[in-house]
C-alpha cells in the first residue's frame, strides 16, 4: 500500500477539495439568480372588453394603469373567440399558425376538437407552436397553469409544473388562494410564471349583454377580487419581484333575435360535407356538385359576409390551415347567423366577429418591475403578450408572430 502522504493522493485530495469547492460556488450562484429573478402572473378576464373601465367602477385596475402600463385596447386574432385567442395569447402565434383555428373544428386526421371534449383538449397533437410555460420550463423555470388553454395537454412531450383540469365550479376566491400557494412554495419549488384565467364577465354578457346592468355589476366584482388579489401578492416576501399582467381574450358586442340569419331559409344542410363553427362565424366544405349554388346562395344573403378561402382578406392571418374549410361566413356586427329554427336563443352578447371592430377588443394592463410606471401605450394585437411575457422573465422566445418593436417601449 502506499503511503497516504504520497502525491497521487495528494493530488486527489487537492482535486477533490477543487470540485467540491466550485460546486458549492456553483450552487450559490445559481441561488442566487434565482433568489433575484422576477415573476410574471398573467390573469385573464375572458370578455372583459376594452371600455369596461369607462363603463363601470374599476378603481383596482384603473390603479394598475397608474402603477404600470395601460393598453389603449387589445387586438384579438380572428375568429375573436376564447379557445384561438387564449392560445395566442399563449404562444404568440395566430389562430392559422397554432391550429386552434376555432373553439370547435376539424382536423383532417385527428377529427373533431371541441371545448367539451376532454380526449380532444388532452391532445397535443391538436397545439402548434410553443406556449410561455413551455418556454419557461425548456429553459429551467418552473410553471404554473390554471385553466389556460392548451396547459391540459403534454405539448412538447410534458406539462407544466403545476396545472389543473378545468372546473369552473371552483370558486374565483379558491383560486386565488392557489396562486398565492404557488407563489408562498419554496424557493426551489416556486413557479415563476403563473397563468390563470377568469370565466366571466363572459358567461353574464352573453345573457345580459355587454353593458347590462348584471354585466357591469360583474365586471365590478372581478376588480374588487383583482384588488383583492393585489393585496394579497403585496403581502409576500417576493412581491417587489412579481410582475402582474391583466389581460382579456376578446371583447363582446350586442345582439338581439331580430338581427338573426335562420340559414335553413336558404340553404341545404345537404349540400355540405363539414359545418364547424358557431355564430357569428362558420366554417364550411361544401359539395362538390353543390359549390357554386352555395357560395353565390349565401353570397346573396342579407347581412352576411361569403368568404372562398383564398379571398379572405390577408389582414386576418387566416385560411391556408387545413382546419379551416372552403368557405368562410361571418355575420355582420349585432347579427347572428346559424341553422337553429330559434331565434329567442340569439339574444344577449356575442363575440367572433372581425377583430377590426372595437368591440372586439380586449384589455391589456401591466405592473410590476419590469415595466414602466403611468404610461399608456397604444392599441397592438395580442400575439405581442407571448413576447411581452418572456421578455419580462428573462428568457428567449421561441419563434412567434408577434413584433417586439410594438411593445418593447413598455419595458423600462
Amino acid at each position: 500500500m502506499k503511503p497516504l502522504n504520497s502525491l497521487p493522493f495528494r493530488v486527489w485530495v487537492i482535486t477533490l477539495l477543487l470540485s467540491t469547492i466550485g460546486f458549492t460556488i456553483s450552487c450559490q450562484n445559481s441561488a442566487e439568480v434565482a433568489e433575484d429573478s422576477q415573476y410574471v402572473v398573467i390573469l385573464s378576464l375572458d370578455a372583459f372588453r376594452w371600455d369596461y373601465p369607462t363603463l363601470a367602477n374599476t378603481p383596482n385596475i384603473n390603479q394598475m394603469a397608474q402603477n404600470g402600463v395601460k393598453a389603449e385596447a387589445l387586438i384579438p386574432c380572428y375568429p375573436s373567440k376564447t379557445f384561438p385567442n387564449h392560445y395566442s395569447l399563449a404562444t404568440g402565434l395566430h389562430p392559422n399558425n397554432h391550429g386552434l383555428v376555432g373553439n370547435s373544428f376539424l382536423d383532417p386526421e385527428l377529427g373533431f376538437y371541441t371545448m367539451g371534449d376532454r380526449n380532444a383538449v388532452e391532445n397535443p397533437n391538436f397545439y402548434g407552436g410553443e406556449p410561455f410555460w413551455v418556454t419557461a420550463e425548456k429553459q429551467g423555470l418552473k410553471a404554473a397553469t390554471y385553466y389556460w388553454v392548451g396547459s391540459e395537454a403534454p405539448i412538447g412531450g410534458d406539462y407544466p409544473s403545476f396545472w389543473k383540469k378545468y372546473n369552473q365550479k371552483v370558486s374565483f376566491d379558491d383560486r386565488i388562494d392557489t396562486v398565492i400557494s404557488w407563489l408562498s412554495l419554496p424557493l426551489e419549488q416556486r413557479p415563476n410564471l403563473i397563468a390563470w384565467y377568469y370565466h366571466e364577465p363572459d358567461l353574464i354578457a352573453h345573457h345580459d349583454g355587454p353593458t347590462g346592468t348584471k354585466t357591469l355589476a360583474k365586471v365590478e366584482q372581478l376588480d374588487s377580487l383583482v384588488g383583492v388579489f393585489i393585496n394579497r401578492l403585496n403581502e409576500l416576501p417576493i412581491a417587489d419581484k412579481i410582475n402582474l399582467i391583466l389581460v382579456s381574450d376578446h371583447g363582446m358586442a350586442d345582439i338581439s333575435p331580430e338581427k338573426y340569419i335562420n340559414l335553413n331559409k336558404y340553404v341545404e344542410r345537404d349540400w355540405f360535407d363539414v359545418i364547424t363553427g358557431g355564430s357569428p362565424v362558420y366554417s364550411l366544405q361544401p359539395k362538390d356538385e353543390y359549390r357554386e349554388q352555395a357560395i353565390a346562395t349565401l353570397k346573396a344573403i342579407p347581412n352576411l359576409k361569403v368568404w372562398e378561402r383564398h379571398d379572405i382578406p390577408e389582414r386576418l392571418h387566416y385560411g391556408s390551415n387545413p382546419r379551416i374549410q372552403d368557405i368562410l361566413i361571418e355575420a355582420n356586427e349585432h347579427y347572428s347567423v346559424g341553422f337553429s329554427t330559434d331565434s329567442s336563443r340569439y339574444t344577449g352578447g356575442a363575440h367572433g366577429y372581425d377583430n377590426a371592430n372595437p368591440d372586439m377588443h380586449g384589455i391589456f394592463f401591466a405592473q410590476g418591475p419590469a415595466f414602466k410606471k403611468g404610461y399608456q401605450h397604444k392599441t397592438f394585437i395580442n400575439t405581442n403578450v407571448y413576447n411581452i411575457v418572456i421578455n419580462a422573465l428573462g428568457l428567449t422566445p421561441a419563434e412567434n408572430d408577434g413584433n417586439w418593436e410594438d411593445v418593447k417601449d413598455i419595458f423600462k
